[in-house]
């Protein structure tokens, strides 16, 4: 959570310790109206400027450590120990933090932490961090601290209100984004019960995260708890569904691991591994629905493609579709794992080069990545010339099931040629000839009401 250098963390508190000024020592010193002082007098001067503010104390402690964490610790610590009402004493604290898992000495960062929330208990990426360094020191008293920290957290998100949402969130966005809080908090909390081994509260904690919002993590708990029960049933079915879940790039949750575990409960429950990728697709095909039933449905009011707002890609501004009614709309429906639409890509832009002259036709891409992230990176690559969008529902009202996908609207919005996946040698003629055929009739009733002088 920290990432800032313990030198980043030395230049705040300095930031923030006004030093007091400098007292000039002069041989002769003078007074305000430009007299002598007495040599009783000057001493006294003297003996106040050798005595440091507690603020170029503070300075001095940090800028005689250089890049030393550990002399860091120690001065700063010295510090507070001189002075431990200190009014730096926040920020010195999180410098210290931050310096002691640099040193690895998470202990001693969990002490500071802790200090940091006691003064603020609402500051909750500090008590998030305190429970992480809390559950790796392991011992039971730490733990048990952390669970309480972790149901403080808890308390935070469920009184949260929609009125502190930044105005730049969208109501629905802002509701995904509680659930998601509420989610990790419930696995967090379960995690720590288990190693408690408070297993009935571990499971409620768990099974509430996981209705609130499904987690590899939190499936994969409740298999070891299941295990641990001696349901073999159970676990295969939430190995299955972490297996479903885990990504296997947030290094969070292991796929391989998972692997392992549901590969051994369902072997010693059927004898061999046989049956089990069946049994994983139908997993994968129920935790994919229930999942994207849990998201909000945008454009779940249209009725024809006019009502639609997509949004570019990546950047995510509004496209709304209002703008082409009674134009030719061809689209393009693909995803970045989709080699087929890795092919057909220069294929539709060239078509769309044959358009383009034509007002009447607009080319789009739409996107139906279900995680949006892969596709900035993929855009950046490859660079395509024709307008990418976001699918946001637009592949869900024509029952796009496949990609890639091509389709031709008429200036009605009605599909008048549809490709589910594609052959490569007659693609662009079949497809350039669909467009021609709907802007034909638009052309032949223009020469009618026209006719030649």
């Amino acid at each position: 959570m920290l990432s800032r250098s313990c030198s980043v963390c030395a230049t705040a508190i300095l930031f923030l310790c006004p030093l007091a000024s400098s007292v000039s020592c002069r041989a002769a010193a003078q007074n305000e109206n430009g007299q002598k002082l007495t040599p009783k007098a000057t001493a006294k001067q003297d003996a106040s400027a050798k005595q440091p503010s507690p603020e170029e104390q503070l300075q001095q402690a940090i800028n005689n450590v250089g890049n030393d964490r550990a002399a860091l610790v120690r001065n700063l610590e010295a510090f507070l120990k001189q002075y431990p009402d200190s009014r730096q004493r926040p920020q010195i604290y999180r410098a210290l933090v931050e310096a002691c898992m640099q040193l690895r000495d998470n202990t001693r960062a969990a002490d500071y932490a802790e200090r940091i929330v006691a003064l603020s208990p609402d500051d909750i990426s500090m008590t998030i961090l305190t429970i992480q360094l809390l559950e790796q020191n392991g011992d039971e008293a730490a733990l048990r601290r952390a669970t309480n920290y972790a149901t403080r957290v808890l308390e935070f998100v469920d009184r949260s209100a929609s009125a502190e949402k930044s105005p730049k969130i969208s109501p629905q966005d802002w509701a995904i984004e509680r659930k998601r809080d509420r989610m990790s908090v419930l696995t967090l909390r379960g995690r720590l019960e288990l190693k408690l081994q408070d297993t009935a509260a571990a499971q409620k904690d768990l099974e509430a995260s996981y209705a609130v919002l499904p987690s590899s993590a939190a499936a994969e708990q409740l298999g070891e708890i299941a295990e641990l029960k001696k349901d073999s049933k159970a676990a295969i079915e939430q190995y299955a569904r972490a297996f479903a879940l885990a990504d296997g790039t947030s290094g969070v949750t292991s796929r391989r691991e998972i692997r392992q575990k549901l590969g051994n409960v369902w072997r010693l429950t059927h004898g061999s591994d046989v049956g089990l990728g069946e049994y994983l697709l139908l997993t994968y095909d129920e935790v994919s629905h229930a999942s994207s039933t849990l998201r909000p449905r945008k454009n779940a009011d249209a009725r024809e493609p006019g009502d639609f707002t997509l949004r570019k890609a990546p950047e995510g501004t509004p496209f709304p579709l209002k703008d082409t009614r009674g134009k030719v709309l061809v689209v393009n429906f693909w995803t970045t794992w989709c080699g087929p639409c890795h092919s057909l890509e220069p294929l539709f832009a060239r078509v769309a080069v044959d358009f383009q002259a034509n007002q009447d036709v607009v080319f789009l891409a739409v996107n139906c990545d279900e995680d949006e992230s892969l596709v900035a990176g993929y855009l950046q690559e490859h660079k395509p010339h024709i307008a990418v969008v976001f699918a946001d529902g637009f592949d869900r009202f024509f029952t796009v099931n496949s990609f890639p996908t091509v389709m031709v609207l008429d200036r009605a919005g009605k599909i008048a040629y549809r490709s589910d996946g594609f052959e490569p040698d007659a693609f662009e003629s079949g497809l350039a000839a669909a467009i021609r055929r709907v802007l034909a009739p638009a052309a032949a009733s223009s020469s009618a009401g026209n006719p030649a002088p």
